[in-house]
């Protein structure tokens, strides 16, 4: 992109050229794969949690009432596939971590809940 600007000044004219380039951004750069898939979003009755830590013994998946910050569940992982049903879950936002034993939270995310 090649733009001008011409100013003025009394009897002299003064020009310049300034050229603009973009450089394309990897979507890689700064951004972590998502370890979690979970479905449907919004969710009625069940939501399933898919996991791409298959192999990781150390990690547990914790979730959270996004307004009252009551602790839901807090399971170990022993399964790439966690269906997880919303008996005891009210209408509302939900808050889900992906925890290592060590405490770090290596994702988080949110889901929904509409009874």
């Amino acid at each position: 992109m090649l733009k001008q600007l011409l100013i003025s000044v009394g009897v002299m004219v003064l020009s310049f050229s300034l050229k603009a380039q973009q450089t394309p951004v990897s979507p890689t750069i700064g951004a972590t794969e998502k370890q979690i898939k979970l479905y449907p979003n919004p969710a009625v009755s069940y939501i399933i949690f898919e996991l791409k830590t298959a192999g990781r013994k150390d990690l547990s998946l914790q979730v959270y009432n996004g307004i009252l910050g009551k602790k839901m569940v807090d399971t170990k992982i022993t399964l790439e596939r966690i269906t997880l049903p919303l008996n005891d879950f009210t209408r509302g936002v939900y808050v889900y971590h992906l925890v290592e034993s060590s405490g770090k939270i290596i994702e988080s995310g949110k889901f929904q809940v509409t009874k």
